[in-house]
């Protein structure tokens, strides 16, 4: 791993990431500061900027948005106006994650209305106006899990969290399965809501008391405002959420299940969740013509949930699923209506620092990759060029808590090799990375020798990751290189580990 500075000017000093569970010591979780309601109060205010005078906010604040509705959320950015429109300087964005449709946010950065920002991935123009070192201070990047984690502990404070609200009613019960933008469970809301200051439930629809069911509860709510409309449910499936057609995609995904089939795993209660990936999303098929032939009924599918993993609840190869947020319609319907497609918070899902999360419980997981090096360091973060192009979400969360955890990857993307001698960037740390299919076979990580005889015993050859990569560089040609060279202009985002510490930072070309 590349070598880390002991100081980032705008973020502190650096804890470096030393190993995947080496930092679980014990926290404490912060209290929020909670305003007390009269009988006779009302919550329902006119607007936002009416909501956001009685919040309190300040300059240099922190505020906080989910991303249930993905690229078609309009709750950012209608705030944001909002906020500009109350002259308001020097904020702290802090978003589970931010997309193409949050294209404004720019502005407001360009403006100095926002000088911070903090997510789990970032996607389209925000991406690039971090890597143009617009930003007073280095974006921070963590996993959905290392969120949950920072805001419980208090190592980041919301001061008001605004929640798109599918459905809410005058004291502040919210559900996220009614209403005309329905996105099912509210997972990346919770912990926000649990240890923000204030809390501003958005609405465009606003139903009489009391609304159920309730994904979040009026005890955690301050006030409640409705609005034209909160966004674009049609688009909650984005690029990065569709299922493949393209035949070496499928053959990795029918590969990357006969891999889990071998791994001696495959057996009733199992356990599985596929990345954000299109081959990831592809073997879901697979697994589960293989789960009804072998007549395997497992125990949970968990993560962002998608119609394919619906099918096998509704197949009965699972007896539950654990919801954190659904990326597509299909599974926004199921979440409404089977009890057995439970809704779970990102601190719940992922994060290492609580009392034990799914994450934990799972048994194989297939996972997407930018890149991968020989040493089984995944990155999804950073494109060739250097520039961001997404972050870690789930993805190290579930390879640090899973049995058996499979990159799905094709050896090149255009002229680049995607097989690396090092990533550009560390996101997922090779000693959680349990094998890597590709179009062309399959790599073990030398640490897991028992596996690699499973798969061997199970028909399939097993490569020296070594050989992956010289057949990378030679589709790729003679422009493709082994290494990525790593912009070395100043920091301006920081990448932290589920557990806190500094796994890598991403610079700036701009030096």
């Amino acid at each position: 791993m590349a070598e880390l500075p002991s100081h980032i000017d705008g973020y502190g000093d650096v804890r470096p990431f030393a190993s995947a569970f080496a930092n679980l010591e014990a926290v404490r979780r912060t209290a929020s500061r909670i305003r007390s309601v009269p009988p006779g109060q009302q919550k329902v205010l006119p607007d936002l900027a009416a909501a956001i005078d009685a919040s309190g906010l300040r300059n240099g604040g922190t505020i906080s948005f989910h991303h249930h509705l993905r690229n078609g959320d309009g709750v950012l950015n209608a705030v944001m106006e909002a906020i500009a429109s109350r002259g308001l300087r020097d904020l702290r964005v802090a978003a589970s994650a931010l997309f193409p449709v949050h294209a404004p946010l720019v502005q407001h950065i360009e403006a100095g209305i926002v000088s911070r920002i903090c997510a789990s991935t970032i996607y389209g123009p925000v991406a690039h106006s971090v890597m143009a070192a617009r930003l007073a201070a280095p974006a921070l990047m963590y996993t959905h899990g290392g969120r949950a984690r920072c805001l419980e502990s208090g190592e980041l404070h919301i001061d008001v969290a605004f929640v798109g609200a599918p459905t809410a009613d005058t004291y502040g019960n919210v559900s996220g399965v009614n209403g005309r933008a329905a996105c099912g469970p509210l997972g990346y809301a919770i912990a926000d809501v649990q240890c923000a200051d204030c809390v501003i439930a958005v609405t465009d629809n606003l139903v009489p008391y009391p609304a159920f069911p309730s994904d979040i509860t009026q005890d955690y709510v301050d006030f409640v405002v409705p609005v034209p409309s909160i966004g674009d449910p049609t688009q909650i499936v984005s690029g990065t959420t569709r299922p493949t057609s393209d035949p070496d995609a499928l053959r990795i995904a029918s590969l990357a299940t006969r891999v889990i089939e071998s791994s001696g795993l495959l057996v009733d209660g199992f356990s599985f969740q596929a990345g954000a990936g299109g081959a990831s999303l592809a073997a879901s098929a697979y697994l589960k013509q293989i789960m009804m032939t072998r007549r395997v009924q497992g125990s949970f599918a968990s993560g962002g949930i998608t119609g394919s993993i619906v099918e096998m609840l509704d197949a009965g190869l699972f007896r539950a699923l654990f919801d954190v947020q659904c990326l597509d319609l299909a599974a926004v319907d199921s979440y409404r209506r089977n009890e057995a497609h439970q809704a779970m918070s990102a601190s719940m899902y992922a994060n290492p620092h609580n009392r034990g999360c799914v994450a934990n419980q799972l048994d194989a997981v297939i996972l997407g990759a930018a890149e991968i090096d020989c040493d089984f360091n995944v990155n999804v973060t950073t494109a060739a060029d250097g520039s961001i192009l997404g972050g870690s979400g789930g993805h190290a969360d579930i390879a640090a808590g899973a049995k058996l955890a499979i990159i799905t990857t094709r050896l090149t993307a255009g002229k680049f090799p995607k097989i690396v001698e090092r990533v550009g960037t560390v996101t997922t740390p090779g000693e959680t990375v349990d094998a890597l299919v590709t179009e062309e076979g399959v790599a073990v990580n030398p640490r897991r020798s028992d596996l690699a005889d499973r798969l061997r015993a199970g028909g399939i050859g097993v490569r020296p990751i070594g050989e992956l990569l010289e057949r990378s560089v030679q589709i790729a040609g003679e422009s493709g290189s082994t290494s990525l060279s790593r912009p070395d202009g100043p920091v301006v985002a920081v990448v932290e580990y589920r557990d806190g510490t500094v796994i890598d930072v991403v610079r700036s070309r701009t030096a």
